[in-house]
């Protein structure tokens, strides 16, 4: 009966953390989807685990250096290691959260009519040097040269590449356009001094987006179409973000916002104003702008990590390429463009930042590696008959919700007591998390049931965790 009283009082409390993921269309995860018998077990992933402090000093370099909890976490709990300087490998755990970031952010570029491409990471200099940004990017463009002695450079971004691709197509029709091409690939900048883990390194992921309009009205309708795309995209994530007018730096244009995680690790100053919702990245104001421009009510500061950011570049690049158009007229016309991008591991390791405790991680739900995490009781305790009991939930889960083949994880290392390893999932951040105690060999049986975001703790019979289960969706 208490379980039963425990079961009515709290499940509409959990329902809660399940219910963020009902609203999106349910993808198959094509990741290890078991078949009834045949479970994901925790003791085959390679997941190195419970690093202690002075092993993730020595793969890092200085202590000073982990000054930021996203990294600290990452490192610990072995999502990331270290290759090189700003390099790391990333585990199977934080690819599985990258595909499932990549999976929302291809839906909402395709809900505006984005087109994915795949361009060359290696970039030829003349493009660069056609723009002038071979000479004005500097040192931060990772430089070399083939056998033929020509110079290219690792990208750091695809302006040039882009351009030049579209500008190619001379029967590019107004009918066409607007274009909208995207890519989600490795970029590379030689950062000085590479921290933070995936925050400032100096190989990432990014989705970068380029669009071609027909004229400059339509041009800035796209620039509208791809922010409001970037805001939903962060409020399916339940990240709380601010979109401030930035400078368009070496990438050029006339307008550029940021997309900003209000975090205090950020390195990016900002000013709000709470009256009117103007925000402004400080390098555009100047740190002694107190008023805000707009509506004259004062501006609070904050700091931030920029995780999006987008520029509209007018013919910039088209006139220099010639990437023209043939208008209503029978007419060639330049394009009118815009660039804009998602910093994909950034993303990641920033959600981490706003998201987790001091000591465990916790996911945007969406991007969770694992939904659920089934821990069984130790071998020899009084408990481990009821070990059954838990690969049969397992089993009932596959068979009853296809949604969550691939996202239930059972953690077999039944030589660790269960104490142990809840400490482990606590860590890694599963959304939910059930447990078979002493209560499991109960008739009917109870399992311990924690959802890891809201921090509810309930007893649920399998029918009760069945349903709770059935609210839950992935991407």
């Amino acid at each position: 009966m208490e379980g039963l009283l425990t079961r009515c009082r709290t499940l509409s409390a959990l329902a809660a953390c399940s219910r963020q993921h009902s609203r999106y269309v349910v993808h198959k995860c094509h990741h290890c989807e078991p078949g009834r018998g045949q479970r994901l077990a925790l003791s085959r992933m390679f997941q190195p685990q419970n690093l202690r402090e002075d092993q993730v000093l020595s793969l890092e370099g200085r202590a000073s250096d982990l000054t930021c909890k996203s990294q600290r976490l990452m490192l610990q709990v072995g999502l990331i290691l270290p290759a090189s300087p700003g390099c790391y490998h990333l585990m199977p755990y934080t690819v599985r959260a990258m595909e499932k970031l990549v999976r929302v952010i291809d839906e909402e570029m395709q809900a505006i009519g984005g087109q994915k491409i795949n361009m060359p990471s290696l970039s030829p200099a003349e493009l660069w040097r056609a723009t002038g940004r071979w000479d004005l990017m500097g040192r931060e463009l990772l430089r070399l040269r083939d056998r033929h002695d020509k110079e290219y450079c690792l990208g750091p971004t695809h302006e040039e590449a882009v351009t030049a691709l579209v500008a190619s197509q001379k029967k590019l029709s107004y009918k066409q356009l607007p274009l909208l091409l995207y890519q989600v690939t490795r970029k590379f900048r030689d950062e000085p001094r590479p921290r933070f883990g995936l925050l400032r390194g100096r190989e990432f992921y990014m989705k970068d987006m380029y669009t071609f309009d027909s004229s400059s009205e339509a041009a800035q309708e796209t620039y509208g179409l791809v922010c409001d795309a970037y805001c939903r995209l962060f409020d399916r994530l339940g990240l709380r973000w601010v979109k401030a007018r930035a400078d368009v730096g070496s990438i050029g244009g006339t307008m550029s916002h940021e997309f900003q995680l209000p975090v205090d690790i950020g390195e990016d100053r900002l000013v709000v104003c709470p009256s009117c919702h103007f925000s402004a990245n400080t390098e555009i104001l100047g740190m002694s702008q107190k008023i805000c421009p707009d509506c004259q009510g004062p501006l609070t500061e904050t700091k931030g990590i920029e995780v999006g950011h987008t520029f509209y570049l007018g013919t910039k690049y088209s006139s220099i390429f010639n990437a023209q158009f043939t208008n209503a007229h029978g007419e060639s016309s330049l394009a009118e463009m815009g660039c804009y991008g998602l910093g994909v591991t950034r993303i990641l390791a920033a959600a981490i930042e706003a998201l987790s405790t001091e000591d465990c991680i916790r996911w945007p739900s969406l991007l969770a590696p694992y939904q659920v995490c089934l821990i069984p009781p130790k071998k020899g305790s009084k408990e481990a008959a009821a070990t059954e009991v838990v690969e049969h939930l397992y089993d009932d889960i596959m068979e009853a919700m296809a949604q969550l083949r691939g996202e239930v994880l059972l953690d077999d290392r039944t030589h660790l007591t269960i104490g142990n390893r809840l400490k482990d999932a606590n860590k890694l951040g599963y959304p939910f998390v059930i447990i078979a105690g002493k209560r499991a060999l109960e008739d009917p049986s109870y399992f311990e049931v924690q959802c890891q975001n809201t921090g509810e703790v309930v007893f649920l019979t399998k029918e009760g965790v069945m349903e709770l289960l059935t609210g839950v969706h992935v991407i």
